[in-house]
């Protein structure tokens, strides 16, 4: 749906944000890479082990969602609702070449840049269109020049701020465009449940749907005082997000915080040898996108989840930047084995690298 509306005589008046999201990003790109998976549900995320799975659907494709498969979802869950289905555990190494590519294909449209993951981005394109109308068509020629070089398709918010565009590339998914201009926002907001919002999670939707308030427009004609009594600063911007006004800028990301991998065993075990198997492989995978990234890491952190949910984590920050595989594994190993003397089953282990340079730098400097 591209909301119509009569354009402006002289320029647009204000910013021009594109949202751009790539559709069931993880299960599009296996489904290139494996043609006969095409027309048939994917999931990706665990091995649900005949119903008997731990883990969560990373994501699914839009075969997978007819029978109720969403992320986030419990592999187990996803079984029962779909035991047809192809399952299939994450390739990041693949998401990230891909995701790396297509980067490179939007960064030469705008002004300003901002990347969200691996599968979106934002665009500020105020200074290259004229109006909403060559907006549009700036879109359509994102998504030809992705499909022809990716063969991946992607939705696209088009808007006056952050807020609409990504709540616009929503809207019609897959595969589609949304058009919503300034004088639009309110009126394209006002029916959607308030959870659309950014920043508005499940307790936040409870504690509003409480208060009589579960679409946007309801939240827009709400008491603004009450709002701001309960919700303090988020209150204040609640009301303006309600209104269609999101003045944040598109800021280029300049470095990737940290990277992680974390692992849920299909039972709650005390073999050390598996548990430390398993921490070995996670330092691989995340190695794995260093290397890709060309990033050195200085700090190390475990994490560990007891059968009872008990967690725990601990880091260790090293002397020196490294992305030495072993290294990686070693310290892991070190931060972990004091917490496997317990006398209590595992449920779940995580490592986590930060405190990041370049590997191409430090190259340059040596």
């Amino acid at each position: 749906m591209v909301l119509q509306a009569q354009s402006r005589s002289r320029g647009i008046g204000g910013r021009v944000i594109l949202h751009v999201d790539m559709d069931q990003f993880y299960a599009a790109v296996e489904e290139r890479e494996r043609p006969e998976f095409k027309e048939k549900p994917v999931v990706v995320g665990a091995d649900p082990k005949d119903g008997r799975g731990r883990g969560v659907v990373s994501t699914c494709n839009y075969n997978a969602r007819k029978y109720g498969v969403k992320s986030g979802m419990p592999i187990t869950r996803a079984w029962k609702l779909c035991p047809d289905a192809i399952f299939l555990r994450p390739n990041y190494k693949l998401y990230i070449e891909t995701s790396n590519r297509i980067m490179i294909i939007l960064r030469q449209y705008p002004d300003k840049f901002e990347q969200w993951g691996l599968d979106e981005a934002f665009l500020d394109i105020t200074s290259k269109v004229r109006n909403f109308e060559e907006a549009e068509k700036l879109a359509i020629t994102i998504k030809r020049e992705i499909h022809n070089k990716e063969k991946l398709t992607c939705s696209i918010g088009v808007g006056p701020n952050k807020l609409v565009a990504k709540i616009a590339s929503d809207f019609k998914k897959p595969d589609g465009i949304t058009v919503v201009r300034q004088n639009e926002a309110k009126e394209f907001l006002a029916p959607l449940s308030v959870r659309k919002l950014l920043w508005v999670g499940k307790k936040t939707e409870r504690r509003l749907n409480e208060m009589g308030i579960k679409t946007v427009g309801d939240l827009a004609n709400f008491d603004t005082q009450i709002l701001k009594e309960k919700f303090g600063m988020m209150g204040s911007y609640y009301i303006l997000a309600a209104q269609g006004i999101d003045n944040s800028e598109v800021v280029e990301k300049t470095a990737v915080k940290s990277v992680s991998r974390e692992r849920t065993f299909e039972e709650d075990t005390s073999d050390i040898d598996m548990i430390l198997e398993t921490l070995n492989r996670l330092c691989r995978e995340i190695h794995e996108e260093l290397i890709e990234m060309k990033m050195l890491f200085k700090t190390v952190t475990i994490k560990i989840r007891y059968e009872n949910f008990e967690t725990h984590t601990h880091g260790k920050t090293l002397s020196f930047f490294t992305d030495d595989l072993q290294n990686l594994q070693k310290t892991s190993k070190e931060l972990l084995e004091p917490y496997l003397v317990r006398q209590k089953n595992v449920r779940l282990i995580g490592v986590r690298t930060s405190n990041f340079a370049s590997s191409s730098k430090q190259k340059t400097l040596l």
